[in-house]
């Protein structure tokens, strides 16, 4: 009998209805209906394109992740699929039927064959290459049931049928490892094609394949020559199927892109814009043939579907002011620094030039764009329409339209030279341009100045999400590993599943075969590459580590086992490949000092070239000899590196010995501090995955090692007085984050932390990797009042500096933007959005259930949770939502006349432990509960 409502949440990995999907086994996931505690069967039933499968019900109380029990769908087939559960509460009924498509599973699915335009014996200079045009046509000659296209490109393509942009998805196909793994869009076409002649085509330009890319931004990292792909697969009401696609019959020509690059930006000549060019019977006779692409160029078995949901244009932004700085200069406010770019309506007369140029702030002094934030790190080169510059020339066709796709640009100004029309609110938008991921954290709290740091650290993980975990949004732009630190937040705030599983095989696809880890993945720059040497060296400690601790927190986030499995021999490359490094290497300053290694060294790792404590800032000078308590200093603005250097360079050539020197001198520094801290993390961490996936024999070796190079890290860095060397504030904080302390020292090293704090005048000094450990750390070990102040700390550097600097994002450097309004360095980097962790995890008290490095198979998912609120900081209320794996998590309190009044609501088939302030302790089960307990000033300091 039916007693319950249906299951729902359905999903397919970690999508909803993916179209084209390539994954040979998927796995299906579900959520239990409201009100119900435990699952203990379930039965699914679905058809693969008419033929029916049944399970039968299943004793199991999984829902995630269960393997699909039907028969493998053949390539375009579509599978659909609907479950029923027994719950505590009974037999539910069926949830509403949902779907997958396979897509081209095996290589002979493809018909179609790899084009690319025809450029001579050489292409264009990068960052002047055009967006070519590629057409065919194809006849249909029965009645249509199904249409599907299947795409993909090497290089960045949009996608015609009978002369309309066929899908939302931008920028696609996005990032990828091109050597190794090519996304292929799928999109349904049926109301697109007809019966006689259809036009498909598409418009090719460099992306990410063979533009500049990453920090050194030179191109052609994955190949000379852009290539496109497409195929169109038409089932007709007979039950035929025809299979059209790029050939060599197609040709090309230049359209109205002249030029795109994603950092050099792009230029359209409105007036060569072909009208009509993809819809059949076109005029091409001025067009020529394609250039076939051989086999060689990608392997049709390296074509997969994206385990992450598209780029796409997510929001529309209006602007909040238009001004003046100089005379035909117009400087356009969209009120938020954002990843996308503009789209201008009001283009002026035939022959009108317009050149924008977007700057994430402006000039303090001219109330001019001030596009320094997006200079390149190694400026070897003048980007042709300058530092994120579009160029646009008027038709004068009324309705005509500038949105560059085919570039990228991170901004909330953009300068607009050259109209001669006055530009209104409504002739021009910024698209926000993204991965679509959905949104799954929310907070808000009595204090409007931490809500707003909540929405700066949404932003600042958005911008940074498309594709690939990108560092910042103007510079860069590369997925750094700095991921491994900036997951936990973004899981807090959107849907990273999929898109971490992405870029994780990104990651194991370019690993060095040594196990180094490359910095960032995609990376075009391979070992064997001719500019191999202009790359900073891979395998950074902190960053590197990201191979490790990107699966476990995916698995601990989502319960994802497969990702742990399929990322098993990175990880094991990675702790390995550091392993031998401190087994056979000693810094120089080490050795000089002590001859004869002691016994630990062997588990030290000290030496090769690390980005340590990135942007730390150093402390306030002391006397000679002073440890104790110094009298709180007005904090100076911090220092940055004089790379001024980087700035007199003309030619790649002139790169190597100035960038050999950075290399030289940052190897002689001893990172041992921190490079052995990250190197116990891995391996504690690797100890615990090899237990989760039943190796043993790992389980027991990584284990040991990681408690040797816990030993080594105690015995080199810890004095004989108990004092950590360098007596920084991330040094303690990491020390204590990591637990590499010996308990006995835990409090006294936490109360030389908050000692630090204060000799910096009550304001954080740590850098990009352990900002995120500052808060939790000090609430962890009973200085939830010195959080607090941090948090609220209103002057430079801090969190709320941010805002009271007019910044919209968080920045690279504490102090993005100066106290004279001058930028520096990247203004959008996610390291200290961070903060989040600390207002969901401790604010309002969401947190897993166990701690970050013993989570078990029971744990994971938020199956068992812990709300644990920790009032302070003068609040009121707050609350938080969470949508997890299970279902929303809900937690919200609220002070009044000394009682705290907690209300929790907890999602089907997972349980909570609450704990209030005052100490008590209760078990909360699905549904809602209301707790209250007497708040006294001990209770708010737990």
């Amino acid at each position: 009998m039916v007693t319950a409502p249906a299951p729902d949440g359905l999903r397919v990995e970690h999508l909803v209805t993916p179209l084209g999907l390539t994954t040979p086994a998927p796995r299906l996931s579900w959520r239990l209906p409201a009100g119900t505690a435990t699952q203990r069967a379930y039965r699914l039933r679905g058809d693969v394109d008419g033929v029916g499968w049944d399970t039968g019900r299943v004793t199991s109380g999984r829902s995630l992740f269960v393997p699909y029990p039907g028969p493998a769908p053949r390539s375009g087939q579509r599978v659909t699929w609907e479950a029923r559960v027994w719950t505590d509460a009974g037999e539910s009924a069926w949830s509403a039927p949902t779907w997958w498509e396979a897509g081209l599973l095996e290589p002979g699915d493809w018909a179609a064959s790899w084009v690319g335009p025809d450029e001579g014996a050489a292409a264009p200079p990068a960052g002047s290459r055009p967006g070519y045009l590629l057409r065919g046509e194809a006849v249909l000659d029965r009645p249509i049931r199904r249409a599907r296209l299947y795409a993909t490109a090497q290089g960045l393509y949009e996608v015609f049928l009978n002369g309309i942009r066929v899908g939302d998805a931008e920028l696609a196909p996005g990032p990828t490892s091109y050597h190794r793994r090519l996304q292929v869009q799928a999109y349904e076409v049926t109301d697109l094609v007809v019966v006689g002649a259809n036009a498909f085509g598409a418009v090719l330009s460099d992306g990410w394949y063979r533009g500049r890319t990453c920090y050194h931004r030179l191109p052609d990292g994955f190949g000379p020559n852009t290539a496109f792909l497409g195929q169109l697969q038409v089932e007709h009401t007979d039950g035929s199927v025809t299979v059209v696609g790029s050939g060599p019959r197609w040709r090309t020509t230049v359209g109205a892109v002249t030029a795109a690059d994603l950092f050099d930006g792009q230029e359209t000549d409105l007036r060569r814009d072909r009208p009509g060019w993809s819809r059949p019977g076109a005029d091409v006779s001025d067009w020529t043939p394609v250039r076939p692409a051989g086999p060689a160029s990608a392997s049709a078995a390296n074509l997969v579907s994206s385990p992450a949901p598209p780029i796409r244009r997510t929001r529309w932004l209006r602007p909040v002011a238009v001004t003046r700085p100089r005379p035909g200069s117009q400087v356009v406010d969209f009120g938020q620094n954002l990843h996308g770019w503009v789209r201008l309506t009001r283009l002026g007369p035939a022959g009108t030039a317009l050149t924008l140029t977007h700057a994430e702030t402006l000039d303090p002094l001219t109330g001019d764009v001030d596009s320094s934030s997006a200079q390149p790190t190694l400026r070897w080169y003048e980007p042709p329409r300058g530092l994120q510059g579009d160029r646009v020339i008027s038709a004068g066709r009324p309705g005509d339209v500038f949105e560059p796709r085919h570039t990228r640009h991170g901004f909330r100004y953009v300068r607009i030279e050259g109209h001669p029309e006055q530009i209104g609110p409504d002739d021009v938008t910024a698209a926000v341009v993204v991965s679509d991921l959905p949104r799954t954290g929310w907070f808000r709290c009595s204090d409007d100045r931490i809500n707003r740091l909540h929405e700066i650290a949404v932003w600042s993980l958005r911008n940074q999400q498309w594709g690939t975990p990108t560092v910042e949004i103007t510079r860069e732009c590369a997925g750094w590993t700095d991921w491994g630190w900036n997951l936990p937040a973004g899981a807090l705030l959107h849907d990273v599943a999929g898109f971490s599983v992405s870029w994780l095989r990104d990651l194991a696809a370019d690993q060095w075969p040594d196990g180094r880890v490359r910095n960032y993945a995609p990376d075009p720059l391979g070992p064997v590459s001719e500019t191999a040497p202009l790359a900073l060296p891979h395998g950074q400690s902190g960053w590197g580590d990201a191979a490790v601790s990107v699966p476990w927190e995916l698995w601990r986030t989502y319960g994802d086992d497969r990702v742990l499995r399929e990322q098993y021999a990175s990880m094991t490359a990675w702790v390995d490949h550091v392993t031998g490094a401190a087994r056979d290497r000693r810094h120089p300053t080490r050795a000089a000092a002590r001859p004869e290694p002691a016994p630990h060294e062997r588990f030290l790792w000290d030496t090769g070239h690390h980005f340590d404590e990135h942007l730390e800032i150093p402390p306030p000078p002391r006397p000679r000899g002073a440890r104790g308590l110094a009298a709180p200093a007005a904090r100076p603005e911090p220092a940055h590196p004089d790379v001024s250097w980087v700035h007199r360079l003309n030619a790649i050539e002139d790169l190597a010995e100035p960038v050999s020197a950075v290399i030289r001198r940052i190897e002689e520094r001893d990172h041992g501090a921190f490079a052995t801290a990250y190197f116990h993390r891995s391996a504690l961490l690797l100890a615990r995955i090899a237990a989760v996936l039943g190796r043993e024999a790992d389980a027991q070796r990584y284990g040991a090692l990681a408690a040797a190079v816990r030993a080594a890290w105690q015995a080199e860095f810890i004095d004989a007085d108990g004092r950590l060397t360098p007596d920084t504030q991330a040094t303690h904080v990491r020390a204590l984050a990591f637990r590499l302390v010996p308990e006995e020292l835990r409090e006294r090293i936490a109360e030389r932390l908050v000692q630090l704090i204060r000799e910096a005048g009550t304001h954080p000094a740590t850098g990009l990797p352990s900002t995120r450990l500052l808060l939790p750390v000090l609430a962890d070990t009973g200085h939830l009042d010195v959080a607090y102040e941090l948090l609220l700390q209103e002057s430079a550097p801090s969190w709320l500096a941010t805002p009271n600097r007019g910044g919209t994002t968080f920045w690279e450097a504490w102090n993005g933007i100066g106290a004279d309004g001058s930028s520096h360095l990247a203004l959008n980097c996610p390291a200290r959005a961070s903060v989040v962790e600390f207002l969901h995890g401790h604010v309002v008290g969401i947190q897993p259930a166990t701690g970050v490095d013993d989570a078990g198979p029971d744990d994971v998912g938020f199956r068992r949770f812990r709300v644990a609120p920790r009032p302070g900081g003068g609040l009121t209320w707050a609350q938080a939502r969470y949508d997890g794996p299970y279902g929303r998590i809900e937690a919200s309190w609220r002070i009044e006349s000394d009682q705290f009044t907690l209300t929790v609501e907890v999602p089907p088939g997972t349980t909570a432990e609450v704990v209030l302030p005052d100490g008590s302790r209760a078990q909360a089960h699905p549904g809602g509960s209301i707790h209250v307990a007497a708040l006294s000033d001990e209770s708010e300091d737990r």
